[in-house]
């Protein structure tokens, strides 16, 4: 394996940057200084060390977690409760959240350790899009869906949102959808039964902070309830309960790097 390649899947850090470590002499093969990026190595019995620290081969882990409201994404806080904190079977060292999600918003969320497939997902050039299903008190009129559609500022001295696809689903009254929105978030119902409430599904390409809950606040919807239902080709595996998690299949990788899957290559040689 290529030392470039070996200490990138270890989580040192991305193989762009390992490849300007390696050539500043930061790393080490069997005791001694390596400058070459594509040096091979035997990544099971040589003894590789990046700055006196000896890294070991990782064996890649991605899963699919159904986040609930209430956690936070981050691997530790002294305070609330972290998504890492549902992994409580497997091992955690190197695993990070790909992306985040806020507090109170549930859904799709990846964990890996791998530093290649967080990137990818998460590089802005890359457009990844992701799915949101919300319910918000207000309305959409045209011009409102038309920004969404195309793209505005947000704030006076923020950027331009990149187009994105708004599908609404449900427009009314609180009153006519309360037994459905209850089902899924709770909410002071006081005052609110001729609240006008819209529901549907905003899909983007970036992921600002609150992007979602803002770009909607500023067409006049204030979000009540946010789930991510997919992030590129992947969806939320339906039989996941929220808290849950399972390992990403071969293919889910292969399709959200956009790579061809290993055994589809083999069968393409026969």
């Amino acid at each position: 394996m290529r030392l470039d390649k070996f200490l990138a899947e270890a989580s040192v850090a991305t193989r762009t940057l390992m490849r300007t470590y390696i050539k500043a002499g930061y790393v080490t093969v069997n005791g001694e200084v390596v400058l070459i990026p594509e040096f091979e190595i035997d990544e099971h019995n040589d003894i590789i060390k990046y700055q006196d620290l000896q890294i070991t081969h990782t064996v890649k882990q991605y899963y699919m977690f159904h986040k609930p409201g209430g956690c936070i994404t981050a691997r530790q806080d002294a305070n609330c409760k972290t998504v890492l904190d549902y992994f409580d079977t497997v091992n955690t060292n190197a695993l990070f959240p790909v992306g985040r999600l806020d507090k109170d918003t549930e859904g799709l969320l990846f964990l890996t350790n791998d530093g290649t497939f967080g990137h990818h997902l998460t590089q802005p050039g890359k457009n990844v899009m992701k799915k949101y299903y919300f319910w918000a008190l207000g309305s959409l009129n045209e011009d409102a869906e038309k920004r969404l559609k195309e793209g505005f500022r947000i704030e006076k001295e923020g950027s331009i949102t990149r187009p994105a696809t708004i599908n609404v689903i449900s427009v009314g009254r609180y009153q006519e959808f309360k037994n459905e929105i209850e089902e899924v978030v709770s909410i002071n119902q006081k005052r609110l039964g001729q609240q006008p409430v819209i529901s549907g599904y905003l899909t983007i390409s970036e992921g600002h902070k609150h992007q979602v809950k803002r770009m909607l606040r500023a067409v006049g919807c204030g979000v009540i309830y946010l789930k991510r239902i997919s992030i590129g080709e992947i969806a939320l595996d339906l039989s996941l309960e929220k808290g849950q998690f399972r390992t990403l299949t071969e293919l889910e990788v292969c399709t959200l790097m956009g790579r061809v899957p290993i055994a589809n290559t083999e069968n393409d040689k026969n």
